[in-house]
């Protein structure tokens, strides 16, 4: 009996232990099982990293059936490459308690995306469907994708577009409301292949008259959009060039002229051309350097467009839309305005920029004209110049070196500002006579040679040393003053400071280093050689102390801002502003005076007359680059600075071009 109910018990106790395994097997074997959730988990933190190729791991069979791998990681990767996408981000609610799920169940979970774009913000809610698949190793739930998943007013064949939305570019105007950097139109010029009579006879005449080669009209000839009847842009030609337009005219057929075409326009053309500067195609340098440019945008290559980019260009708009097969417009997913450009006005006298680049047009040279005691900048010139149509249309003008913001030895016209220096000091008696005689003399263990003219006196004082421009009286008061002293006296001038102006000008210098080396450098400097370099505009600003009474006043060239602005206040005494301002008409209107010839009748003039002389050693020949600087005494609105290279007669080449100036615009 005892032997059965062992016997009983034992397979009692195998057969549970049997259901428990079973149990246990059957428990794991559930906990196994995929579910829907962490797919749609897995397939949407790939989402927000951009792992597209993960992405697509996760869709359905018949999803992959639809689009493949390399489809789907482009179509992905363009969209948003295109939209500019930033910070992408998803939120969604998954349930808390474990669902239970069949193989014929289509689970959908709903988010909500949230993107960055170059538009602003797009935000928007959809729903992600999961099916059950079975696999030969495994079974899994996956996404179930269409285009609606990009942006849920997607639907197949649709398509997202990313269009800039220009802005107008500011304007430059001058004083007077005359456009300097405009916005007008011009004509553009092509072929149009399907019509070309004579192809060589064509392209050979566009090539000389657009200065293009052969080469470039064959590589836009043949771009792949080019067909028969395409009309082919080769360069954009302004109203103003007659001849150029004519020639074009007379070719043979196949040609298109197509007026009214938009484009930047300088109406001063060379005469303002280093001033308002150029546009031209953006480089792939610039475009690493500037952010929201395209490769195919315009930008400022020099002058004011330029500098003044930034705020001249604007803020480029852009548009997101969902587009359907058609290319009609299906929905704004985002849209951001854009900001036109800021015009700007400058303190530019029109009529004095052309009265001064007419005088100076076919010489090397620069000059600024200023508004004395207002600081108002009227003119900066630089020759020879260019054509900055010709060189914003691509037609082959090339650029001169800009020299108004550049710095040059300023030779005599230096000497008021020793002067002034010297009679602050106290060192300089005006009344006081020098003996100085012959045409040279050892200063400071150098030799010092006088101007012609200058020798025909042996009592000079301060008076009679402008108006004859004598380097000894000047070599020998420096050396009085001395280095330190004059060094400190020179800050007051704006000396050792970017001068405060809205374009960039070279700074100005008394010398290389910090201080004097030798006493035949010092003299060197009292009459304006030596080491001193000095930008005809900050030339002209030192001149305003003389008028104002001893203020040196602050140059500006926009308009809005304040003018009469002090740079440096108190930089000498009324009496020292009146002594040399008398002394400096004198240089005008005393016969002996270097700036006497031409005596042009009607004109008050005051100034000084300089020639800095390029040499490399004492006793050499060398260059000779010509200045005169001078105001009008009676209205005292405009003081010119104009420098000369190469003058073949020193400053008495510059002279009459300076009063041709103030004769035309009187």
């Amino acid at each position: 009996m005892s032997t059965c109910v062992s016997k009983g018990e034992s397979i009692l106790k195998m057969l549970r232990w049997i259901l428990f395994s079973f149990i246990l097997v059957m428990l794991a074997a559930c906990s196994d099982q995929p579910k829907p959730e962490e797919t749609f988990k897995a397939y949407m933190d790939d989402w927000e990293q951009q792992n597209f190729s993960d992405m697509y791991a996760h869709l359905s069979e018949s999803s992959k059936n639809v689009i493949s791998e390399e489809e789907f990681v482009e179509r992905y990767t363009n969209i948003y490459e295109d939209m500019g996408t930033e910070e992408l981000e998803f939120t969604y609610n998954l349930p808390e308690e474990e669902q239970e799920y069949e193989a014929e169940d289509t689970p959908s979970f709903e988010y909500d995306a949230s993107l960055e774009s170059l538009a602003g913000t797009i935000e928007f809610s959809h729903a992600a469907r999961l099916v059950f698949e079975e696999g030969e190793e495994e079974n899994r739930w996956a996404i179930d994708w269409n285009s609606s998943m990009i942006f849920p007013e997607m639907e197949e064949g649709d398509t997202v577009e990313v269009t800039a939305l220009f802005p107008e570019r500011g304007e430059i105007f001058g004083a007077d409301g005359q456009g300097l950097a405009i916005n007008g139109t011009v004509n553009e010029v092509g072929i149009v292949p399907g019509e070309m009579e004579d192809e060589e006879k064509l392209k050979e005449g566009f090539s000389e008259i657009l200065n293009m080669s052969i080469e470039e009209i064959d590589q836009k000839l043949n771009q792949s959009w080019v067909g028969p009847e395409t009309f082919v842009p080769l360069a954009k030609v302004p109203d103003d060039e007659e001849e150029r337009l004519k020639a074009i005219n007379n070719l043979p057929g196949g040609k298109l002229i197509d007026p009214g075409v938009e484009s930047r326009v300088y109406p001063l053309g060379e005469a303002a051309a280093h001033l308002t500067g150029y546009m031209g195609n953006i480089t792939a340098e610039e475009l690493e350097e500037h952010e929201g440019y395209s490769a195919t945008d315009k930008i400022g290559k020099s002058g004011l467009e330029k500098v003044m980019e930034k705020e001249l260009r604007g803020e480029t708009g852009w548009n997101i839309s969902v587009y359907n097969e058609e290319g009609e417009r299906k929905e704004v997913l985002a849209e951001k305005a854009e900001e036109d450009g800021q015009d700007v006005n400058l303190t530019i006298a029109v009529d004095v920029q052309k009265a001064i680049y007419e005088q100076m047009k076919d010489d090397s040279g620069a000059a600024a004209a200023i508004h004395p005691t207002t600081g108002e900048v009227l003119a900066l010139v630089s020759t020879p110049a260019y054509d900055p149509n010709a060189k914003t249309l691509g037609l082959g003008e090339e650029t001169t070196l800009n020299k108004f913001n550049r710095t040059f030895s300023p030779g005599s016209t230096f000497k008021p500002i020793t002067a002034a220096i010297g009679l602050e000091s106290g060192v300089i008696d005006p009344a006081e006579d020098m003996t100085i005689s012959g045409e040279t003399e050892n200063v400071g263990g150098h030799e010092v040679t006088r101007v012609e003219g200058a020798s025909s006196e042996t009592q000079v004082n301060l008076r009679d040393a402008l108006v004859r421009s004598d380097n000894i009286y000047f070599a020998r008061e420096i050396l009085e003053i001395g280095g330190d002293e004059f060094l400190q006296a020179t800050k007051d001038f704006g000396f050792g400071e970017e001068l405060p102006v809205e374009f960039p000008i070279e700074s100005s210098q008394i010398l290389n280093d910090s201080s004097f080396d030798s006493d035949a450098l010092l003299a060197d400097t009292g009459y304006g050689q030596g080491q001193v370099q000095m930008s005809p505009l900050h030339l002209a600003m030192t001149y305003t102390p003389f008028v104002t009474g001893g203020s040196l006043i602050k140059p500006s060239m926009v308009a809005e801002k304040e003018e009469g602005q002090v740079w440096h206040e108190n930089v000498m005494s009324e009496e020292t502003a009146s002594i040399i301002q008398e002394s400096l008409k004198a240089v005008v209107d005393n016969p002996a005076g270097t700036a006497h010839h031409p005596d042009i009748e009607g004109l008050d003039l005051a100034g000084k007359t300089g020639t800095a002389e390029l040499k490399q050693s004492q006793g050499e020949e060398g260059q000779e680059n010509g200045w005169f600087v001078a105001w009008d005494t009676e209205t005292q609105d405009l003081l010119v600075s104009m420098m000369i290279e190469d003058a073949k007669e020193g400053s008495h080449t510059v002279v009459p071009k300076v009063k041709n100036v103030f004769q035309t615009i009187k």
